[in-house]
């Protein structure tokens, strides 16, 4: 008995799914997963709402489809970041810091609003418990990794004062990118917000957090 082989789907198909895909993320991303709806993401997209239930499923399953897409992408860069840094011998606390970091804010910064919305995105699922096996698979095996690094450096320091520090700075990250506007407001003329600032800061709050005594 043969089976049956399944047609891939057309340029066409792909297309009108990146659209949704596309729609979906700036909707989650500035309303959350419960403010958000399929029939807003299908206006956005200029769809019916049935096919976006076609190429997403449910709510909750396209959700962690737009999450799940833009992972692979930052995660490569991230790694083959690290890597070359391992290969010219040049791991320090902020080297490693600045690679985790710059990966995605160079995307923000060149790929336009869609990495934005993904950054605001990322912020939803690391402050939701629901979301925590989603996180486990799209982000945690390449932050384990760069915690690796970072804790061959502090041998005496715990992975969890070394994970602490990580979720901070990502707060950081996605402050610095969201934020700017606050910074004028307390400081006007102040012009836009330093990336080096930004990783001194990290590079500062983590160091102190992986030597601070048990």
């Amino acid at each position: 008995m043969t089976t049956a082989r399944k047609r891939a789907p057309s340029a066409r198909s792909l297309e009108t799914k990146a659209r949704i895909l596309d729609a979906a993320e700036q909707v989650f991303s500035v309303h959350g997963f419960e403010g958000a709806s399929l029939r807003d993401i299908a206006k956005l997209a200029e769809v019916p709402v049935g096919l976006v239930q076609h190429h997403g499923n449910n709510k909750e399953d396209l959700f962690c489809q737009t999450v799940s897409r833009r992972a692979e992408e930052l995660s490569l860069i991230r790694v083959e970041g690290l890597e070359e840094l391992k290969e010219i011998g040049d791991l320090t606390l902020r080297n490693i810091l600045d690679c985790f970091m710059r990966a995605y804010l160079t995307l923000a910064g060149d790929g336009g609003d869609h990495w934005l919305a993904y950054g605001r995105l990322v912020a939803h699922v690391s402050s939701d418990p629901r979301w925590k096996d989603l996180a486990a698979e799209c982000f945690d095996p390449t932050v384990a990794r760069f915690l690796d690094e970072i804790l061959a450096l502090y041998p005496e320091a715990s992975r969890d004062a070394a994970a602490a520090g990580q979720i901070y700075s990502v707060s950081a990250m996605l402050a610095f990118l969201n934020s700017g506007w606050r910074i004028e407001a307390m400081s006007p003329g102040a012009g836009d917000a330093d990336i080096e600032h930004l990783i001194d800061f990290c590079t500062a709050g983590m160091e102190a957090v992986l030597k601070r005594p048990s």
